[in-house]
């Protein structure tokens, strides 16, 4: 994606700007404006905006409220680290080896 990302409150670069000091605006992929709150229409009128993005660890798309311009990011899947997983079972199979050999 193109555009100047901001940063969410958990850190992670958007290129959502919540405010209610400005209209809400999508000009994705550039930038979106939202209002801060969901209102009682977002329950039904979330629609997807764009294709999905593949982010270091997550999939995800924008969804966008078609009457208020409440606008969030939905995480559709984690991409798996294949490098955690084999470390894991690693770890697991030190740590959780059974015995096998009949005594005990």
């Amino acid at each position: 994606m193109t555009g100047q990302w901001d940063t969410t409150p958990q850190g992670i670069p958007s290129i959502v700007e919540y405010t209610d000091a400005k209209r809400p605006r999508n000009e994705y992929p550039r930038r979106m404006v939202s209002p801060t709150l969901s209102r009682p229409c977002c329950q039904s009128g979330m629609r997807a905006v764009g294709e999905p993005v593949v982010d270091v660890r997550y999939v995800f798309q924008y969804k966008r409220c078609k009457r208020c311009g409440f606008t969030v990011r939905n995480i559709l899947r984690e991409v798996p680290d294949h490098a955690l997983a084999e470390q894991l079972k690693v770890w697991f199979s030190i740590n959780f080896v059974r015995n096998l050999s009949g005594s005990g």
